[in-house]
């Protein structure tokens, strides 16, 4: 599919909002360095993985670093430039030929997560996310080689968060009963107990103690060696919400065997039930992180650990206070879905930028690579169901609203290797492949169940800030 840009007529004016007071200082955290895992964390001090059950879930060598094994092209998923050279890798983390293309879509009250070809719409997996305790998975996150790790909010009834890795092919995968050959899933059909899954590697115990608070931003670092090429088991974020304390907690494991490597604080969170709701990683891999509908934005330095933090707009600024889904431009600067406004901040500038909508319910967002924000739009506002699209670049609204036939409650949105959108529909258990120039659908993906899922689905989020379009 070749893409070109859309030019509509502006539907909306925009607001460019100054920020009071310079960029914070660096700091104004609590950051602590963990180099292991304490008893009960589900992974033990050899970095095997298993749940708060004791249950082993396999383990990996930890590859970080080296330049050998399966790599994923990110100089160049355009057509040009870069090496070209990268062997295997896939998913939507670079661009380019990869050899396989996935969407990890979580089934929240299921305990699953479906691996689905973004090609074909085949699901060819379904995991368990985690114990039965933890089981309640929401956001998902995808490296530049196409593994992904899923996160367990906590179960309904309060018990506590978990995240877990699972690898997207066979040869990154454990035969942990030595029987030659690795025992998965091949699709919805076939799920296995957890603990019996080979492809799914650790998981790692988050020590939330109520489902509203427990974790939800995730994202994988880009490692890439000095060809260009993705480079497995790179570092991934997590984050959640000590209410107690209105406290921010954030981590960063070992994406190989799951291990704590760092934990930071960020304190006066916002005293809301929810705390940090969507997080994504720049291309230098500082996190970026949206608290729910009060804010604030977060930004953790990747090598310091130290925090700046910024609020977020209030009426009349923006329509209502209201801060949902979040994702990265090329530039790595974030934009919010908001009530009747989207919603974007400068890391440079210092200033936020506010465009107003008619639509009053947005969730999850995703830019492409055309610069193009993707919002899902919710019915709930008896407004419409599907897309609004924003321009990034002449920070312009494109569309209010791209009716999807059959929408019911989107609540995410991905951008996939060849550049289509896809939707994630809570109500109506399915998924949409969007066409990005003609609005057109082009599969739905049913069999799901009630999925919740907004983040990174494809790892074309990241791929787009490793690897931003030229020119």
């Amino acid at each position: 599919m070749t893409q070109r840009r859309i030019h509509t007529p502006v539907l909306g004016s925009v607001a460019v909002l100054a920020v009071a007071a310079c960029a914070p200082s660096r700091g104004g955290a609590d950051v602590t360095g963990a180099s292991g895992i304490t008893a009960g964390s589900g992974i033990t001090a050899g970095g095997t993985a298993g749940g708060t059950d004791g249950t082993s879930v396999g383990s990996a060598s930890d590859s970080q670093g080296d330049s050998g094994g399966i790599k994923f092209d990110v100089l160049n998923p355009d057509g040009g430039g870069g090496p070209g050279d990268c062997t295997g890798g896939g998913g939507g983390g670079g661009g380019g030929m990869p050899e396989f293309s996935y969407i990890w879509i979580a089934n929240s009250p299921e305990g699953t997560v479906s691996k689905i070809d973004t090609r074909t719409g085949v699901e060819l997996g379904r995991y368990v996310t985690g114990p039965e305790a933890e089981r309640q998975p929401s956001r998902t996150s995808v490296n530049l080689v196409g593994d992904a790790v899923v996160v367990n909010r906590g179960s309904l009834s309060g018990g506590p968060g978990s995240i877990t890795m699972i690898a997207a092919v066979e040869e990154r995968c454990v035969d942990k009963n030595n029987n030659g050959m690795i025992d998965t899933s091949t699709g919805p059909a076939d799920v296995k107990p957890w603990g019996q899954d080979e492809c799914v590697l650790w998981n790692h115990f988050i020590p939330s103690t109520v489902y509203q608070q427990g974790p939800r931003p995730v994202a994988w670092e880009g490692t890439v060696d000095q060809g260009g090429c993705a480079l497995p088991n790179p570092r991934v974020w997590v984050g959640y919400f000590d209410g107690a304390a209105n406290t921010g907690v954030f981590r960063r494991l070992d994406g190989a065997t799951g291990q704590q490597l760092d934990e930071v604080t960020v304190p006066n969170w916002s005293g809301l039930s929810y705390g940090p709701y969507g997080g994504a990683v720049t291309k230098e891999g500082d996190f970026v992180v949206i608290g729910w509908q009060l804010g604030p934005l977060v930004r953790i330095d990747a090598d310091t650990l130290q925090v700046d933090r910024w609020p977020f707009p209030q009426p009349p600024q923006v329509q209502q206070a209201w801060s949902y889904g979040m994702a990265l431009d090329p530039d790595g600067n974030p934009w919010v879905a908001s009530a009747g406004s989207a919603v974007g901040f400068d890391f440079a500038t210092q200033q936020w930028t506010v465009i107003p909508t008619t639509n009053q319910s947005m969730r999850g967002v995703m830019v492409d690579r055309e610069w193009r924000a993707w919002y899902a739009v919710d019915a709930s506002a008896s407004f419409g169901c599907g897309l609004a699209v924003v321009d990034t670049q002449t920070k312009t609204l494109i569309q209010d609203l791209v009716s999807l036939p059959g929408c019911v409650t989107p609540v995410g949105v991905s951008i996939d290797v060849d550049g289509y959108v896809w939707v994630v529909d809570q109500g109506a258990n399915l998924a949409f492949k969007v066409d990005p120039d003609t609005y057109q659908v082009e599969l739905t993906v049913t069999g799901l169940v009630q999925p919740y899922t907004y983040s990174d689905m494809t790892g074309g989020g990241l791929g787009l800030v490793v690897n931003p379009p030229q020119g």
